[in-house]
């Protein structure tokens, strides 16, 4: 995607409740959705969470992310691991599309330039 204005500073949206997973779904219809696991008493978490930030050079169009603390909201961790099948780790990072898992990973491979790949895969 070519882009002439400047990148934005990356803008979670929080994920806190299971009736926003199936809005996450039909939101993933129109454009991708991600989703980052997040253990606040991980080091690894918060280093893979600030990686994210600090580099963010991805514009809004381009991915809505959304920002789950998973020890403060475990229905919806556990909800996300079963809905998706995808094994439940932390750091991790999942991409919808069109309501499938297009993309996931976790720990140190969380990265904006792997997300990067994943959206233009």
């Amino acid at each position: 995607m070519l882009h002439t204005e400047q990148p934005t500073s990356l803008n979670w949206h929080d994920l806190v409740s299971l009736d926003q997973l199936d809005e996450l779904v039909a939101r993933s219809h129109t454009r991708p959705v991600a989703i980052f696991k997040h253990s606040t008493r991980c080091g690894i978490s918060a280093m893979a969470k600030f990686q994210l930030e600090h580099h963010w050079d991805l514009h809004p169009e381009e991915v809505d992310m959304y920002y789950l603390d998973l020890l403060t909201y475990r229905p919806v961790s556990n909800e996300i691991a079963e809905r998706f099948g995808v094994w439940h780790q932390s750091p991790q990072l999942i991409v919808l599309r069109q309501g499938e898992v297009a993309y996931h990973t976790s720990h140190s491979a969380i990265s904006v330039r792997n997300l990067r790949k994943a959206l233009a895969a």
